[in-house]
C-alpha cells in the first residue's frame, strides 16, 4: 500500500485499552455513524487485541450497538515500527493514548509523519513534545502529516482559557499578565491516574534533555507584551476567588508561549491545506483580536495546608526523581509517596463521577497601551475569566481529544497541511471552544474591573 493510497479508517485509537484510552474509545463511539459527524469507520490497536476487545465491551455496555462488531481490532506494538507504518496506512488520524510519552510517543510520530498520516495525543510531556517538534516539524509539513500533542486537559483549557481571557481585552486595551489558577473539586477524595504520577516522576529525569534541545535549538520569535514583566511569587492569594496558589510546573506555560511565538510571525494564524475566502476571514479575524501576555499556570485551593500539601509531593518527586533508585521507588510505591494522592489502580468510577474542575485566568493589563509605555506604571485593570468542566483524566481529557479529532477530520482543508504544532495556533480560531460548550464544558466572564493605584 503506497502513502497515497485510500485511508480505510477515518481515526485509529492506539492504546484503547490503557486508563485514559479506553475512556477515549467511550466517547468517540458516540459520534460514530451519527448525523453531521465525519466519523464512519474506526479502529482499534495495541499489544492486546484480546485486551482491546474487553475494552470494546466495557465502552458499550450495558447494550452493545451492533455496529461494535463491525470495529476492527489491529494488532500494533510501539516498539515495532513495521506494525506502526501499516497501522498508519490505513487510517487518516491517529489518537495515540499509549504513555508515558518519552518511551513510547516517538515511533508513532515517526510513523505518523513518514505515511502523511495525521496524529493527536493527551501528553503533557514537554520533553517529548520539544523533542518531537525538533526532528519531525520540516518532514511533516513536507509530507502533509499534522502532529498535535497535548489534545488533552494538558493543554488546552490551559490554550483556550488563555486566549478566551486575552480577547476580552478590547480597542486599547492590552493585558500584560495572565494567571490561571487550577482548582480540583470532587466530594470525594480524588486518587490520581498512576500514569500522571508516572509522567510527573520521569519528566525530573527529562529536565536535562530538555535544557538541551533548548539550548540547541531554534530561536523562537518573542511576542511583544506591553509593560513590564511581572514579578513572581511562590505562594499567592487571590481575593477575588479566594484561592491560594503555587506554581504548576507543566507544559501549559510552554505551549501558550510557543504559540504567541508563532502568532508573533503569522499575525493572521497559520494558512490551512485550502483554504476558503470566508475561512480566511474568519482565521484573520480571530487572530487579530488576541493580544499576547505573559502567561504561568499555579495549582490551587481554598486551603493554606493544601498549598503546603502540593509543595511537600512536589518536593518528594523532585528530590526523589533525581536518581533512578529514587525513580524505582516512588513508581513501586506511587501511593506513600504520593501521601495517597495517585495509585497504580487509579480513581474509581464514583470517584471520577464526583470530580470537576475550575481554571481561572486572572488577568492584569492596561486601560491604554500608551500607559503601559510609561516608567513605573502599574496596571490598572483586571479581567477574570474561568473554564469549568467534569474530572480532568477520564472525562475531560476525551472530551477534548474526541472534539480535536473532530475538528480535524471536518475542518482538514482549513487546518496546517502539516508540521508539529500546539493545540492553540491548531485549533484557536476553529470552533472547538463551541464544541467543548456543548459537550460539558464552560468558558466564562466573570468580572472586568478597576485596579486602585
Amino acid at each position: 500500500m503506497s502513502v497515497s493510497a485510500p485511508r480505510i479508517y477515518d481515526l485509529v485509537i492506539l492504546g484503547a485499552s490503557g486508563f485514559t484510552g479506553k475512556h477515549v474509545l467511550k466517547e468517540v463511539l458516540k459520534f460514530l455513524n451519527t448525523p453531521f459527524s465525519p466519523l464512519n469507520s474506526i479502529a482499534l490497536a495495541g499489544r492486546n487485541p484480546s485486551k482491546l476487545t474487553q475494552t470494546l465491551q466495557w465502552a458499550t455496555r450495558p447494550d452493545p450497538p451492533p455496529i461494535t462488531a463491525t470495529i476492527p481490532i489491529i494488532a500494533a506494538d510501539t516498539s515495532d515500527p513495521i506494525s506502526l507504518r501499516s497501522l498508519c496506512l490505513q487510517t487518516r488520524l491517529i489518537l495515540n493514548c499509549v504513555g508515558p510519552f518519552r518511551r513510547h510517543g516517538e515511533p508513532v510520530v515517526s510513523a505518523c509523519v513518514e505515511t502523511g498520516c495525521d496524529y493527536l495525543d493527551i501528553t503533557g510531556e514537554s520533553e517529548f513534545m520539544e523533542r518531537v517538534e525538533e526532528k519531525y516539524h520540516e518532514k511533516g509539513v513536507k509530507m502533509g502529516s499534522l502532529v498535535v500533542s497535548a489534545c488533552g486537559f494538558d493543554s488546552v483549557p490551559a490554550e483556550l482559557g488563555f486566549l478566551f481571557n486575552s480577547r476580552q481585552w478590547v480597542g486599547k486595551e492590552v493585558p500584560n499578565q495572565v494567571e490561571a489558577f487550577l482548582s480540583v473539586e470532587s466530594e470525594k477524595r480524588l486518587v490520581g491516574n498512576f500514569g500522571t504520577f508516572e509522567s510527573a516522576v520521569l519528566a525530573v529525569s527529562d529536565v536535562k534533555k530538555l535544557r538541551e534541545i533548548r539550548r540547541t535549538g531554534p530561536v523562537r520569535a518573542r511576542p511583544v507584551i506591553p509593560g513590564p514583566p511581572p514579578k513572581g511569587e511562590i505562594i499567592e492569594h487571590q481575593k477575588k476567588i479566594g484561592l491560594w496558589g503555587v506554581k504548576l510546573p507543566s507544559a501549559d506555560a510552554t505551549l501558550v508561549g510557543r504559540t504567541l511565538s508563532i502568532l508573533s510571525e503569522n499575525p493572521h494564524g497559520l494558512p490551512g491545506l485550502n483554504d476558503s475566502a470566508d475561512t480566511v476571514e474568519k482565521r484573520k479575524a480571530f487572530w487579530s483580536s488576541v493580544k499576547p501576555a505573559h502567561f504561568g499556570v499555579k495549582i490551587s485551593s481554598k486551603s493554606l495546608i493544601t498549598i503546603f500539601g502540593y509543595i511537600t509531593l512536589g518536593l518528594i518527586i523532585g528530590l526523589l526523581g533525581s536518581t533512578s533508585f529514587g525513580r524505582k521507588l516512588l513508581l513501586k510505591y506511587p501511593s506513600i509517596f504520593s501521601l495517597g494522592g495517585f495509585s497504580k489502580k487509579g480513581p474509581s468510577e464514583e470517584e471520577v463521577k464526583s470530580a470537576s474542575f475550575k481554571m481561572w485566568f486572572v488577568g492584569h493589563g492596561y486601560s491604554n497601551e500608551s500607559l503601559a509605555a510609561q516608567v513605573n506604571t502599574k496596571p490598572d485593570m483586571e479581567i477574570v475569566t474561568r473554564v469549568m468542566g467534569p474530572e480532568m483524566g477520564y472525562v475531560t481529557t476525551p472530551i477534548i481529544m474526541v472534539q480535536c479529532a473532530l475538528v480535524l477530520l471536518s475542518q482538514r482543508e482549513s487546518l496546517p497541511k502539516g508540521g508539529v504544532y500546539p493545540p492553540g495556533i491548531v485549533f484557536g480560531a476553529t470552533d472547538l471552544q463551541d464544541r467543548l460548550q456543548q459537550n460539558g464544558m464552560s468558558f466564562d466572564v466573570i468580572s472586568k474591573s478597576c485596579l486602585s493605584s
